[in-house]
């Protein structure tokens, strides 16, 4: 069952295309890998699927209910209580955390399931204890982002994501804030959140992680979908010209 469909989606800023006639599904449980040079449109992309940029035309599917449909070239979105619950199934973890510098970490994680899920407190931080410890991160639920290191702020954000309980979850980059140290923290809990098929879309530049745990990947380049395919074919026999030329130096190594 597709968990999200997008189909011809188009986004300009101005007179600049950013995403041109994009097209795919991820089917519940996958793990869809984005990779591309920088300024492809990647996270452009995440952006509208999670309803932070609105697109031009197209098509948006998300557990089945509508979120955008095209009328006459024209995007057209739904009401505002079925874009309300589309927020509910999806998670967007950030690349620069975005945790509320002010609450706690425990806080943080369960701020939105009390105010928009109206779980109860006990329920709540049950919740969130328990996400804690799955990240190794149990004994600093009283602390405050800033006194966590990047990659467990960045467990924490996956936490307060996984807190709402989503149907698929996007990651921007995860990584990319992070030291190379730090990177294998945050790479191994998505590794066991694929484990535990949890469907998942994840913009990334780490092509070996992409490479391990995508059961697809897409690449994308001038704000089109160049090739996409199992990882075993974008990988190891693309057959794009762009696309072994932005894969020459990975699979040189």
């Amino acid at each position: 069952m597709a968990v999200l469909e997008v189909k011809n989606i188009a986004k300009s800023f101005g007179d600049t295309t950013v995403l041109k006639d994009i097209s795919f599904n991820v089917e519940k449980g996958e793990v869809l890998a984005v990779i591309g040079p920088s300024g492809s449109g990647k996270s452009t992309l995440l952006r509208c699927v999670n309803q932070l940029e609105h697109v031009d035309s197209g098509i948006i599917n998300v557990c089945g209910i509508n979120m955008v449909k095209d009328q006459d070239g024209k995007a057209v979105y739904a009401p505002k209580n079925d874009l309300k619950q589309i927020r509910l199934k999806i998670g967007l973890v950030f690349q620069n955390f975005n945790l509320f510098p002010h609450f706690s970490v425990l806080r943080n994680i369960t701020e939105a399931p009390m105010c928009v899920l109206k779980k109860s407190k006990e329920e709540a931080e049950n919740t969130a204890m328990a996400l804690l410890k799955k990240m190794g991160l149990e004994a600093k639920a009283g602390a405050y982002p800033c006194e966590l290191s990047g990659g467990q702020q960045q467990r924490v954000s996956i936490a307060r994501a996984l807190a709402l309980s989503p149907e698929v979850l996007f990651f921007d980059e995860p990584t990319s804030a992070l030291d190379p140290e730090l990177t294998g923290e945050i790479l191994n809990v998505i590794k066991e959140l694929a484990g535990e098929k949890m469907t998942m879309v994840i913009v990334t530049h780490e092509m070996a992680f992409a490479r391990d745990v995508a059961n697809r990947v897409i690449f994308m380049d001038g704000g089109v979908i160049v090739e996409q395919g199992t990882p075993d074919e974008v990988f190891g026999n693309s057959q794009n010209e762009r696309t072994r030329q932005f894969l020459q130096r990975y699979n040189n190594r």
